[in-house]
């Protein structure tokens, strides 16, 4: 490999999320984290010498995109995707978050219900509930070990709940589920059907193993294009989250123009200046570095289900796709919430999402571990849960 996955290094004293602020959280200020969803690799040479290159120069005021960054982004969805964005489409925003937020002020009333699918990325929650919208659920349906979508239960939500917005998680956190084209536009079509508006979240879509294909939801259905919005961002492909920078395209010119007014409600205009620049190198010269980072996440992912199916196989993982996400099944030691998070924590020393975060009953019983670190991390957290699970079935 050209590039050093198994490097590590010392996040602490950065003011890093992952590392800096367990004991504010309420965890031990020596446990191994890999809760959060950011990498523990440098980002690719192409980035950091862009993000150096700005700190040579050594002024930071603001900033916009030129003529060259739609270009450099098109021409990374048409490669990998086959996906022709169009430049007035585009809106720069300081998150996929955030966005999320925006559309569904622009997009829904007060009182209205929002759809989603847990279990799911838990900011999904927060947003729909902070704006005053209620949250209508359409869980994800396990068989055996993956997940797949309950069609009927999908459009009967929709039906009772009276929804116009559903916020789709593409390919899917934390299940890791990449859907297909033909599952995409059967969603897409029942949303048709009933007028309902779709925020696509795909800020995982370089993240795909061997075996899937992403494919972006307004590819899919291209009949719903003028009824949909698309959010991507290079932070998790590339480990730029701190840089705050996600490219969120809207084909409609109407709703265009009201998540934009939102956008100005917010107050935010120009983008981070080193966002800009990541977000351009990485595009432009990341494709390599990205190539082997899968290569790496995929035999962290073999290794894992291996592991747990060879000294710990009451734990079992769900068949992962794409993100760097282990969606990890405790059901099989019969704890308690409360016994499940002392297990991790206390006796592991480990700093897990907890699953009933992702959705209270659709979530009970799992854990969520990040596997984008070097191996020797991943495997002193794997042994550290195999002593605390034989030491808890003592």
């Amino acid at each position: 490999m050209s590039f050093d996955f198994d490097k590590t290094v010392d996040r602490r004293g950065t003011d890093s999320l992952k590392y800096d602020f367990a004991v504010r959280r309420g965890r031990p200020a020596d446990v191994l984290p890999l809760w959060v969803a950011d990498m523990d690799f440098q980002s690719p040479p192409a980035v950091r010498e862009a993000i150096s290159g700005l700190a040579v120069h050594g002024i930071f005021g603001y900033s916009d995109t030129g003529d060259d960054y739609f270009g450099i982004v098109a021409d990374w969805f048409k490669s990998r995707f086959g996906w022709k964005p169009e430049a007035e489409w585009l809106i720069k925003t300081p998150g996929v978050v955030p966005s999320l937020a925006l559309a569904i002020r622009a997009f829904s009333e007060p009182g209205d219900a929002v759809l989603i699918q847990p279990p799911v990325y838990y900011p999904f929650y927060s947003v729909i509930r902070d704006n005053g919208r209620i949250i209508a659920e359409s869980p994800l349906v396990r068989d055996k070990a993956r997940y797949v979508i309950d069609f009927g239960g999908f459009e009967d939500v929709i039906v009772k709940k009276n929804v116009r917005l559903f916020i789709l998680c593409s390919p899917h956190n934390p299940v890791g589920r990449v859907w297909t084209r033909e599952e995409l536009k059967t969603m897409g079509d029942i949303c048709e059907r009933h007028g309902v508006t779709v925020v696509s979240d795909e800020i995982h879509c370089d993240i795909v193993y061997p075996g899937s294909r992403h494919t972006i939801f307004a590819d899919a259905c291209p009949s719903l294009v003028q009824n949909c919005v698309i959010c991507t961002a290079p932070s998790k492909t590339f480990n730029t989250a701190g840089l705050q920078l996600s490219n969120i395209f809207i084909p409609s010119p109407e709703l265009r123009s009201r998540f934009q007014l939102e956008l100005d409600r917010f107050g935010y205009s120009q983008p981070n200046q080193a966002g800009i620049a990541a977000c351009k190198a990485a595009y432009a010269g990341g494709a390599e570095w990205l190539s082997e980072l899968l290569v790496y996440l995929d035999h962290n992912r073999a290794y894992i289900r291996q592991f747990l199916e060879n000294e710990i196989p009451m734990i079992s993982v769900t068949n992962s796709e794409g993100t760097y996400f282990a969606w990890l099944d405790f059901s099989g030691l019969g704890l308690s919430d409360g016994e499940l998070d002392r297990l991790v924590t206390e006796k592991a020393n480990l700093w897990l999402d907890a699953g009933r975060i992702f959705g209270r009953e659709a979530g009970r019983g799992y854990q969520r571990l990040v596997y984008a670190c070097p191996r020797a991390t991943l495997e002193k957290a794997l042994e550290s849960l195999k002593r605390a699970v034989r030491d808890t079935l003592k």
